[in-house]
């Protein structure tokens, strides 16, 4: 794959013209990380928590919010810059995205990731319950119905999305803007996109996830499978956590 922008259409993906970049980028991180840790200080003081365990799952929803009102705000500026979001950041989907997408996100999760740890795991002297504690500590806050209705739109419907425009539409459109070649922008993307998650075990595979996104993105010029194998590796765990 050469460095040259994607086609898309009667246009680019990403286009060469448009001002915005890697400052935008650097804009999201910095913006959600302060209105996250701000909302947190607010949100404990106000509810008198002393720790993480002690936050149950609507907080934990709400406090997505600060953070991904963060990259949101980025990535609006960035589209100002442009030919607004949809276009800038290729945020399209076509038929054809969604079996893909299906493809590539049970592929990942069943077949790509086992491998990846199958050997990490024995290296490191961990087992599956430790790769799999933070989502189980997630699923831990569901209480009913109402809870697990709750965590599927945060971490099948709102991350997925999110988290698709702004490391796969801004970071990787950022870095092709400066004429990174592809697999070499692919991972750097999934480096700091599987960072960005701050669980060093889990890394590896998010890390793989993340870099395989990037390369459909690439691939197509747009979100749309994306998003669709993003959604569809989350809906896994958290069926698996339901079903357990």
């Amino acid at each position: 794959m050469n460095p040259d922008p994607v086609s898309v259409g009667a246009g680019a993906w990403p286009d060469p013209e448009s001002r915005w970049g890697l400052g935008e980028v650097a804009l999201g991180i910095v913006a959600s990380q302060v209105l996250l840790l701000v909302a947190q200080v607010v949100v404990f003081g106000l509810a008198g928590w002393t720790s993480v365990e002690e936050v149950p799952l609507w907080a934990t929803a709400v406090l997505q919010i600060p953070l991904w009102a963060g990259w949101i705000a980025a990535l609006a500026v960035a589209g100002s810059k442009g030919h607004g979001v949809v276009r800038e950041f290729g945020f399209t989907i076509r038929g054809i995205d969604v079996p893909i997408g299906l493809g590539v996100g049970l592929g990942v999760q069943f077949i790509v990731v086992p491998l990846i740890y199958w050997p990490l795991l024995s290296i490191l002297g961990r087992t599956q319950d430790d790769l799999a504690e933070p989502a189980r500590n997630l699923a831990d806050k569901a209480s009913g119905a109402a809870g697990w209705v709750l965590l599927g739109l945060v971490v099948v419907v709102g991350a997925p999305v999110v988290e698709e425009l702004f490391y796969r539409g801004l970071l990787l459109g950022a870095l092709r803007k400066r004429r990174w070649p592809a697999v070499i922008a692919a991972a750097v993307s999934g480096a700091v996109f599987a960072a960005m998650h701050f669980q060093p075990l889990q890394f590896p595979g998010l890390f793989v996830l993340g870099t395989i996104l990037a390369l459909l993105v690439l691939r197509t010029g747009r979100l749309g499978s994306a998003i669709v194998a993003h959604a569809t590796f989350n809906a896994v765990t958290v069926v698996a956590l339901l079903s357990a």
